[in-house]
This record gives structure tokens, C-alpha cells and sequence, in this order.
């Protein structure tokens, strides 16, 4: 697609003949998938497409027990959703831009790039504590590479331990044992208070609602997280604000955004980007949906990501943000244990941002950049392979 001035140029005109036509985009069946494509749907549908989205369950979705890094590629979630494009089965496909491989078959195009919700990643415990106020080896989830790294980089005392599910299950493992300690402590008193109806003596019902009415007034996750087997106890967990606000969660929880000095985000998150053929219908899609803002800032990200050859099983952090003539971009490296860290802060003309983005990656790799991330592909891929030969000996 056409750039000038460094932004993805907006097409004058529509195609008129496709007006009122009938599209189908290819989403995720996740809870948070169907909300980011429904905000992709209303867009379309105010300038007068009718928009059919269509569930596919991806790679990624199947296999729940894995990590993400543990699928050996990158791109879990999004090949199968990208390949019924290939197939002619579907018009277009939404993605979180933050699961996308740098690279993609060459018929396919990034139609739409919309705004760009929050880049920030947020810290959420049962009551709100910042994270210098966890307790010494607090345990927190999380099943990003980079976050783990990040984590253990500000405070090496904590215990990072995996997390896997969508971002309500994420919530309800984190919540069910604080909940079910307090339903069990509240089923005692109501126990009491029972035994003491009726007598004369001091005893007073610590609560000011019964055990019915307590749960009545809990919202659907906390129900379901008081129904939850509890497998390990997190003292909190990390999740992107973006997917937790798109999930209609955020109110249910208490959270704290992390410093994004300190926690740089991953290229492309809290965005979401529109896969087509380039055809007619990518530049109506491209008319429509893309902002320009967003499309040059997550260029740059993405160009850094595609130049350090990160993928996914290297901690990674890179975020920009257009400022005046310029786009102001944060990377940081890590060791997959955090105890190293490459940063680095730079200024890139919008005009040459792509350039500019490829001469940030290449200082950084000439900074060591280059050495932490094969390092760390070395150590996934045998994480990876002692994991498989474990499962192997086990089955037989």
C-alpha cells in the first residue's frame, strides 16, 4: 500500500460496488477474539458492509496444555485463521497483531491496522497490590517469555510460574483460592450464627451479608472461580490491559499497570491488524479501518522484531510512539532469566521510519542483542526437546 509522509495512505474513494456487500472475516472463538473482531464487525458495518464472522478453532486453541513456546512456531494462533484466506473459504482474517509472525505468505496483506488500544501490561492480585509490594518470593503467572524475563529483571525473588487459558480462566485460577478460603470462612460463621440464634450471649456475625447473598453478588468470573480445581496459588498475574479491557473484565478486578520504562511491551500489543488478499475489497477494508498513528508505529516495532529474528522464544520488548516529526522507540533484550538486559532508546524519522526501525535493530544486535536471543532459541528448543522425550518416555 501506498506510504507518504511516513503513514499508510488512506484510499480517496471507496468502491462504490461494494456497498452493502456481504464479507466474511475469520476470527478466533475465544471469549476476548469475538469482542476485538466485533469492534472490527461495527466498524465495517457502519460504512455499510454486512460482516459474517466466522470461528475457527487455530493450533494454538487446541492444544491448551502447551505453552506457547513450546508449539515449536510462531504463529499458533494465526496460520489456521490466515489459510481459509488462502482457501477462498473466508474474505479476510482478525488477528491480535502481538500473535502474528514478522513474516506471512506473500498474497496476503495487512488490510487494516485499527487504533490501537493500550500497549501497557498490568500486574492483578486479589486486592490491588503494586508489584515492589508482593511479598518476598510472591508467586505470579504469566506464559510470556518476555514478562518472565522482565520480571525476574525488577525483582529476582519472585517465582514466575506458568499460565495458560483465556484471559477469564487466567482470572478465576488467580481469584479461586482467595474465594474459596473466603467462602469456607463465611460458611463457618453462618455455621455460628446458627448455632447462636436464639441464645443470649456476645457472639456478633462478622459479615454483613449471608453466605446466599455474598454470592449472589459476585460477578460471573468469581462464580466460576470459587468452581475452580485450584493447581497452583498465584499472588498475582500479568496480563495485557488492552485484552483485559476488551474482555469486559476490568471492573471485576483489582490492578496496577506496570512502569513501561521498566516493562517494555511486546511489538504490536494491545493492536489489531486485518489480513486479506490484495484485492478491490483489502483497500475499501484499508479505507476504512486503518489508522495511519497506529500502522506506523507498529511498522516499526514489528521491523525491529523481523530484523532481531526474535519470534516468539526470545524476550522481547519493543514499543513506539509517534512524537512530532519523530517515532520514539523503546527496546529491551533479555536473557530468558532476566539477569541480562540490552536497551536501548532512539528517535527515528517518521519519513524513513522503516529504515530507521531496521538501523535501531541493527545497533541493538551489535550490542549483544544478537547473542541473547540465539542464546535464548537455544535454550527453548531444548527446553523443548527434554519436555518431548519426557511425554515419549511416559507413554510408553
Amino acid at each position: 500500500m501506498g506510504v507518504e509522509d511516513g503513514f499508510t495512505v488512506r484510499y480517496a474513494e471507496m468502491d462504490m460496488s461494494n456497498r452493502g456487500k456481504e464479507i466474511t472475516l475469520a476470527t478466533r472463538g475465544s471469549d476476548l477474539a469475538i469482542q476485538q473482531s466485533g469492534e472490527v464487525k461495527a466498524a465495517l458495518e457502519d460504512r455499510r458492509f454486512s460482516v459474517e464472522l466466522v470461528e475457527v478453532a487455530t493450533t494454538g486453541d487446541k492444544l491448551d496444555d502447551a505453552l506457547i513456546t513450546e508449539l515449536g512456531k510462531t504463529g499458533a494462533f494465526v496460520r489456521d485463521l490466515d489459510q481459509r484466506v488462502l482457501d477462498g473459504e473466508v474474505d479476510g482474517a482478525i488477528h491480535s497483531m502481538k500473535d502474528m509472525p514478522t513474516e506471512h505468505p506473500s498474497e496476503l496483506i495487512v488490510a487494516g491496522v485499527p487504533e490501537r488500544a493500550s500497549a501497557n501490561d498490568v500486574l492483578i492480585t486479589p486486592d490491588g497490590k503494586p508489584i515492589d509490594a508482593l511479598p518476598e518470593g510472591a508467586v505470579v503467572g504469566t506464559s510470556s517469555l518476555r514478562r518472565k524475563a522482565q520480571l525476574l529483571n525488577h525483582r529476582p525473588d519472585l517465582t514466575v510460574e506458568p499460565l495458560r487459558g483465556n484471559v477469564d480462566t487466567r482470572i478465576e485460577k488467580l481469584l479461586a483460592p482467595v474465594l474459596q478460603a473466603e467462602h469456607e470462612e463465611r460458611t463457618e460463621e453462618e455455621k455460628e450464627r446458627k448455632a447462636h440464634s436464639g441464645k443470649k450471649d456476645s457472639y456478633e456475625f462478622p459479615y454483613d451479608k449471608r453466605v446466599e447473598e455474598w454470592f449472589d453478588d459476585l460477578s460471573e468470573v468469581k462464580r466460576r472461580a470459587l468452581e475452580r480445581d485450584v493447581e497452583t496459588e498465584y499472588d498475582a498475574i500479568v496480563l495485557a490491559e488492552a485484552g483485559l479491557q476488551r474482555s469486559g473484565l476490568a471492573h471485576h478486578v483489582e490492578y496496577d499497570r506496570l512502569p513501561q520504562s521498566q516493562f517494555v511491551p511486546a511489538p504490536g500489543q494491545g493492536a489489531l491488524a486485518v489480513t486479506t488478499l490484495d484485492n478491490e475489497l483489502s483497500r475499501d477494508i484499508n479505507t476504512v479501518l486503518d489508522h495511519p498513528r497506529t500502522r506506523v508505529e507498529t511498522t516499526v516495532e514489528r521491523t525491529i522484531l523481523r530484523k532481531l529474528n526474535g519470534g516468539c522464544i526470545a524476550p522481547i520488548g519493543v514499543h513506539a510512539i509517534i512524537q512530532g516529526e519523530n517515532v520514539h522507540v523503546e527496546v529491551q533484550v533479555f536473557s530468558q532469566d532476566g539477569s541480562e538486559l540490552i536497551s536501548l532508546k532512539r528517535d527515528v524519522p517518521i519519513q524513513t521510519h522503516v529504515t530507521g526501525a531496521k538501523k535501531v535493530a541493527e545497533e541493538l544486535a551489535d550490542k549483544g542483542a544478537r547473542e541473547l536471543i540465539a542464546e535464548a532459541r537455544k535454550e527453548t528448543e531444548g527446553s523443548t526437546t527434554e519436555e518431548s522425550a519426557q511425554k515419549d518416555g511416559e507413554g510408553k
